[in-house]
Order: C-alpha cells, then sequence, then structure tokens
C-alpha cells in the first residue's frame, strides 16, 4: 500500500542543532509536528528562541513550533520519535546523557554520517551497545545539503529500518512535497554509505585545490564507489543500496557540491593549509576526518583493500604530500577493470 503523509501530530525529539538537525527540525515543525530541539550551546539556544539559528542555518526562518532547549528532560518528554543530529564522535557520550530520559517505546532514528574511530563501529552498533537490541532504530540518509533542504529544494533520501513497519511509519514523518522518502531494510549499507562518501569528498577537494581537472575527480568518484561497496558486502550490506541514493546519490553529491564540509577542507588542504588551522577555523564538524581514520583501521583490521581511503588517511595523519600519494595510486598493479568490480561485489 502506498505510503501517505502522517495527519496526526508527533511528538519528536531532535538532539542536535547543527545545520542538519535544525533543517530536519523544521521541515518537521512546518508538517505540524511537535518539534523540540535539543541545543548544545547556549549562544545558538538564544538564537533559536529568536527564530534562527544564525550560527548554523543562517536566514532560515524558524517555526514557532519548534521548541528549543538546552536540557535533555523537557526535550525527550513524551517523544515518540528521537532523531540523531550530533557528531559520530560525541553520539555515545550523548546517547549515555540522555538514555535516563528515554520515554518507553520510543523510536530511534539516526542522521549521523560516519563511524565511531575507537570501535569502528557504525551508529547502529553505538545505539545496540548503549541502549540495547530492543529498541526500534532507524538511519536517515541520502544526498541531502541542510541548507537546501532548509530551502525547501527537491531533496530525495532513504529511511532504513529492521523493522519495516518502523521505515513506513518514518518515510510518512518526514514526507512533504520537497522531500521525497524511499524505505529500505539495509541499515548497514545506508550507514556505511553515508560515512564513507565524506573520505572521498575530502580527496576531490583536495584534486580540485591542487589544480587539477575533471578525470581525475571522474576516477575518484568512481574508484570509491568500489571501495565503498567493498567494505560493505563485506559487512553485510546490499550492494544495491550501495548504487542508490545512500550510496553512489550522496558521493556524487559530496565529493562536487560546494556546500560540502568535506570538500571544502579537502580543497584547502590541496591549497596548501594545514588540517590544524582549517579545523579550527571551521564552526560545523566536517566527519570525514575522523571516519577516515576509523575506516583505515576497520579496512586493515578485516584485510579489505580500500588504496583511496587508506592515501587521505595518510595525507591527514602521517604527513603524506598528495602528489606522492597520487603517483602511489597510478602505480598500482594493472588490472582488469571487471574483475576489480567483481572483488567489489
Amino acid at each position: 500500500m502506498k505510503a501517505q503523509a502522517t495527519s496526526e501530530p508527533v511528538p519528536v525529539a531532535v538532539i542536535g542543532a547543527g545545520s542538519w538537525g535544525t533543517a530536519l527540525a523544521q521541515l518537521l515543525a512546518d508538517k505540524g509536528h511537535e518539534v523540540r530541539l535539543w541545543v548544545r550551546e547556549p549562544e545558538v539556544l538564544a538564537e533559536i528562541r529568536q527564530g534562527e539559528n544564525r550560527t548554523f542555518l543562517p536566514g532560515v526562518a524558524l517555526s514557532s513550533r519548534l521548541r528549543p532547549e538546552g536540557e535533555f528532560a523537557p526535550v525527550l518528554q513524551g517523544a515518540t520519535v528521537v532523531l540523531m543530529a550530533v557528531p559520530s564522535h560525541v553520539y555515545r557520550e550523548t546517547l549515555r546523557r540522555l538514555a535516563p530520559h528515554l520515554p518507553p517505546r520510543v523510536m530511534l532514528v539516526s542522521g549521523t554520517k560516519g563511524l565511531e574511530i575507537d570501535s569502528q563501529l557504525t551508529m547502529e552498533g553505538v545505539v545496540r551497545e548503549e541502549l540495547g537490541a530492543e529498541l526500534p532504530y532507524a538511519v536517515l540518509s541520502g544526498p541531502s545539503f541542510a541548507r537546501e533542504v532548509a530551502d525547501r529544494q527537491p531533496t530525495a533520501v532513504t529511511v532504513a529500518s529492521r523493522r519495516p513497519e518502523a521505515a513506513r511509519f518514518l518515510q510518512r514523518l518526514f514526507s512533504t512535497p520537497y522531500f521525497r522518502v524511499y524505505t529500505s531494510y539495509d541499515v548497514t549499507g545506508l550507514e556505511l554509505g553515508g560515512a564513507l562518501k565524506n573520505i572521498f569528498a575530502i580527496g576531490t577537494g583536495m584534486l580540485a585545490g591542487f589544480g587539477l581537472g575533471d578525470n581525475p575527480r571522474a576516477a575518484l568518484i568512481t574508484r570509491g564507489l568500489a571501495e565503498i561497496t567493498r567494505l560493505g558486502v563485506r559487512l553485510g550490506a546490499n550492494p544495491m543500496t550501495l548504487v542508490g541514493l545512500g550510496g553512489l546519490g550522496d558521493l556524487v553529491l559530496t565529493c562536487t557540491g560546494r556546500l560540502s564540509r568535506n570538500y571544502q577542507v579537502g580543497y584547502r588542504l590541496g591549497r596548501g593549509e594545514s588540517l590544524e588551522d582549517i579545523l579550527a577555523s571551521m564552526q560545523m564538524v566536517a566527519e570525514g576526518v575522523k571516519t577516515s581514520q576509523a575506516v583505515y583501521l576497520l579496512a586493515q583490521r578485516l584485510g579489505v583493500e580500500m588504496p583511496i581511503v587508506e592515501a587521505v588517511y595518510q595525507i591527514l595523519y602521517t604527513g603524506l604530500s598528495l602528489k606522492e600519494a597520487i603517483r602511489r595510486l597510478m602505480a598500482r598493479e594493472l588490472k582488469d577493470e571487471l574483475e576489480a568490480m567483481a572483488e567489489s561485489w
């Protein structure tokens, strides 16, 4: 049966008031849902109470139905859905802090795109360790810049859950005339696609900053997809997910779009700036910087060949030059393309 938009207001708690959390909170509030937004920074809380998140989403007038709070208890009280929109490196800590306030029978949706460094777990893995296996869990991902969602530009994403009824419910909850939501059961594939694409966006940004053109960018995106698929299949993902919205779609957007924070980090690295200076100048998190470390360690542990991931990791963390990284990638053993692709599947 075709999913229709939810008609009854749903109490939703959004955890994290960066650009993505704010954009999704605004989307839901515009639909008439009761949305409470947990805001970590006092100055951002004050801004949102004035009707605008000037720090992370300037120029967007926020709905009066969106209620910002600085504490977990009032945000989570009575919530049916909890949307996590915090960076991956604080995800576990945030779960531990909000856990005592979670209502019974709540559904948790993750909008975070990253892996935890120490454990190399996806956000689903972190949730299962902290909150148990019984909690209904889903992930929302796909090619979607927060700014364009807030501007109501046509966008298509995917929501995945191992519980089909949960995915269909969330499809109806989030869908609008400008925000089209598909369903999936492949949580692993959707989470990996959303996390890994940030690494390759740093790579394409570096190429552009270094003054290179479209040929190397196309090669990196295509071979990057092969690496994402290789790791995804090893971890049980459906390879079709990785050529869908949450895989190829998000990869292309993040590797080519100027609004991509990860692309901008790479671009500035390619121009010769230090990673330390770049990160110090940024208000928002570029997930690919930390995720490259987690994925590199995971690939090493599993024995999965990911030469582009390794190159980006070494540039970020070991001082490898971009010029030498390119030389090494181009000098790798020659292969048959179809055989190489078959290795990924």
